[in-house]
């Protein structure tokens, strides 16, 4: 017979696992998807939907790729500018897909053509798995921050079938609309355009992030142009808008201007939105953002569904 005390937990741990039964489970993220192995370990995405997919839905998605200068960061959403992103993309009705990849480390193998290679893996992956994830793999959008807004743009721009990766995606197939650039660089051949605002100095700031250690200027010449987005564009170049801070001091506005340049000359659509008082991370430098903080949030979201639109009536 059990004791009073004995019954009375009993009751209550029936009581607790009935409302856990009961309580619904938020469906709108999944986390720690695997999309792809390597010697480094498993790779791993986090989807972020603006409700629960219903059966057979197809949700269009945005591919973002986190910044940190291709050595540090994450795939989390938690605070700050990317949250806010997400919040604007998921009120416009995408699902946002935020990728962790390889890390070029002091003295380590890899470098940002690593990078690239493995968020087009898992772009790759999610086009392939597009009906049991709910997404649309016709309707794939990109964005990134920083570094990420430098693997945005080489998703978007180069060729799907460049950068193989993991050879059980290769066949992989989706059509990229468009996508948004914030304050990541273009051309890592064109040193000067890493000059800070105000500044004078040129210098090669991520050389050791793409080359290898025995490289030669041969090698050093091919390796800067093949991960350099703005050799990739063409006259049916999927819509890019670059958006950089009139004061970025680590990826400077000039960036931006280049990008417009040689779009304009190879007939490719980019547009620019340069932020004023703006450093890195959109913080503020010698006043308010102009536009704001909300304004750039609603501006990177609008654009992606007017393409989205755009795309749709064509």
């Amino acid at each position: 017979m059990h004791s009073k005390a004995s019954l009375i937990a009993t009751l209550l741990l029936a009581a607790f696992a009935s409302s856990r039964a009961e309580t619904p489970v938020s469906t709108t993220t999944k986390l720690d998807v695997t999309y792809k192995v390597t010697e480094q370990g498993p790779l791993k995405l986090d989807l972020h939907y603006p409700a629960a997919p219903k059966a057979g839905a197809k949700v269009p998605l945005v591919l973002f790729t986190h910044g940190g200068g291709w050595a540090a960061g994450t795939k989390a959403i938690e605070r700050g500018v990317r949250l806010m992103g997400v919040k604007a993309l998921n009120a416009q009705g995408f699902c946002v897909a935020s990728v962790d990849y390889r890390l070029c480390t002091a003295g380590g193998n890899i470098t940002v053509r690593d990078c690239v290679t493995d968020a087009k893996d898992a772009l790759r992956f999610l086009a392939k798995n597009a009906m049991p994830f709910s997404l649309d793999a016709e309707r794939i959008f990109t964005w990134g921050d920083s570094a990420g807004g430098h693997l945005a743009q080489m998703l978007l721009l180069s060729p799907p079938e460049s950068f193989p990766g993991d050879p059980t995606l290769a066949d992989a197939k989706y059509r990229l609309i468009a996508g948004v650039s914030w304050y990541g660089p273009c051309d890592f051949e064109k040193i000067d355009l890493f000059t800070p605002p105000g500044g004078s100095e040129v210098r090669d700031r991520f050389g050791s992030r793409i080359l290898k250690a025995d490289a030669d200027e041969k090698t050093k010449l091919a390796a800067y142009r093949e991960v350099s987005p703005v050799n990739y564009l063409r006259p049916n170049s999927p819509p890019l808008l670059m958006m950089q801070g009139d004061q970025d001091p680590t990826i400077p506005v000039q960036h931006a201007h280049y990008m417009k340049e040689r779009g304009d000359a190879a007939k490719a659509p980019v547009e620019v939105l340069i932020i004023q008082n703006s450093g890195h991370n959109w913080r503020e430098v010698g006043g308010a953002l102009r536009p704001s903080l909300d304004e750039i949030m609603t501006k990177t979201a609008d654009f992606m569904k007017q393409q989205l639109d755009h795309g749709i009536s064509r």
